[in-house]
Formats: C-alpha cells, sequence, structure tokens
C-alpha cells in the first residue's frame, strides 16, 4: 500500500508505513518503505533514520543518494556534499552516480554556488546521445541551473534536450520550455463553458428599460388601489 499510495497519495502512505513500522519494524524492507514515505511528506530527519535503519540492516548502498539529499532537506547541503564525495559513490551502480551527482549540484545551489552547481552536472552521462532512464533529469537540472545563473538561451537548449529524452513525462520540461518561448496554455474547454453560460444567460435589462418596467409597476398598483 505504501508503494501504490506514494505518488498519489503520500500523506495516506505514509498512514499505512507507520501501521507496517508498528508490526514489522526489523524487516529491512518495510524501514525502507518507511523512509520513502516519510521523504515524500518532507518529514527529512524521519526518512533519514529510516534509510541508515535500513542501510544497517542489509549492508546496501543504494539509498546513499536519497539519505544526502535528505540532509539537503534538513539544511545541512556541506553534509550531503561530504557524502558526494564519500567512498560509498564508488560502488553505487550507473544510476545511483547520477542520482547523487544531481543532489550535490541541489547541495550548491542551496549554497548560492550556482557556477559549481553547472561543472557539478558537466558529464558524460549529460553529453551523451543515448536515452536512459535518468537523461531527462539530468538535462533538466542542468538547464535549470543554468537559467537560474542567466544564462536563457542556454537554458532553452537543455530543455528542448530534456524535452526530448523525456518520455514518461516526469518532468515539466516541455512547460519550462514554453514559459522561454513566450507561448501562453490556454484551457479550451473552461473558454467553452464560460461561453455557453454567457449564451444561456437572459440579457440583463437596461437602466432605461428597468425604469419602464418600474414605472408599469407603479401604476399597475395604483389602479388596484382604485379598485
Amino acid at each position: 500500500m505504501v508503494a501504490r499510495l506514494l505518488d498519489e497519495d503520500p500523506e495516506g502512505a505514509y498512514g499505512y508505513s507507520r501501521v507496517a513500522l508498528r508490526l514489522a519494524s526489523r524487516v529491512a524492507a518495510v524501514r525502507e518503505a518507511a523512509g520513502f514515505a516519510a521523504y515524500a511528506n518532507q518529514k527529512y530527519g524521519e526518512a533519514l533514520a529510516e534509510f541508515r535503519a535500513a542501510k544497517r540492516m542489509t549492508g546496501n548502498i543504494d539509498l546513499w543518494p536519497v539519505m544526502a539529499d535528505c540532509e539537503r532537506g534538513l539544511g545541512r547541503p556541506e553534509k550531503a556534499l561530504d557524502m558526494a564525495g564519500a567512498p560509498e559513490v564508488h560502488k553505487l551502480d550507473k544510476a545511483g552516480q547520477v542520482e547523487m551527482r544531481l543532489v550535490a549540484a541541489g547541495a550548491r545551489r542551496d549554497m548560492g554556488q550556482l557556477d559549481a552547481a553547472i561543472v557539478t552536472l558537466q558529464s558524460p552521462e549529460l553529453a551523451a546521445n543515448s536515452v536512459q532512464p535518468w537523461t531527462a533529469r539530468l538535462r533538466y537540472a542542468y538547464a535549470d541551473a543554468l537559467l537560474a545563473a542567466g544564462r536563457e538561451g542556454e537554458a532553452r537548449e537543455w530543455f528542448a534536450k530534456a524535452v526530448e529524452a523525456d518520455r514518461d513525462g516526469s518532468t515539466d520540461a516541455s512547460d519550462r520550455l514554453a514559459e522561454l518561448d513566450g507561448v501562453e496554455f490556454v484551457d479550451a474547454l473552461v473558454e467553452d463553458e464560460d461561453e455557453d453560460d454567457e449564451a444561456q444567460a437572459p440579457d440583463s435589462p437596461t437602466a432605461e428599460e428597468a425604469d419602464t418596467e418600474a414605472d408599469t409597476e407603479d401604476e399597475d398598483e395604483r389602479g388596484d388601489d382604485k379598485d
């Protein structure tokens, strides 16, 4: 249930994770799931504790990048950068190393080091033409860092490249690209509904018509009094 609800209902997923912890806190998969549920709800201290517990139980290093990102969430970007330079990073697979690079670049931005963030993201994975599961997010992060540094032309180029790689809509790169191009999207359905409402609404009487109606009503009332 945690896995099923995590994206659409993170609060619900968190609730299930707490129940699972009460029932099976010594199961590594439960601690990991609880960590992700807490992370999705921005409970970074709690998430970090659960991830550390899962790592102790399994010896698995895969959670290292998300643990570093928890340090960022706790306002400790320097700690995240320390983790990015730790020996554990070399034990990560390619996806994990790219994720660690994204976290390190985010930590640099947290510290106001925009140029360093851009350099951190420059890598063979960024320059590769082949599309991998991480490609869209890496290109998006690079484009966003360029834009933050005021390099709008380069940012537009990389947002476009992110759109090309984003086959499952995991980023809003297309919206960011349209924004840079000055394109404004309008909800046609809402406009149609508004037009239908206007067509169905009765015309309001003019001020002159309203006065005429009022005079007529007064004359009718006086006639009734005479009767």
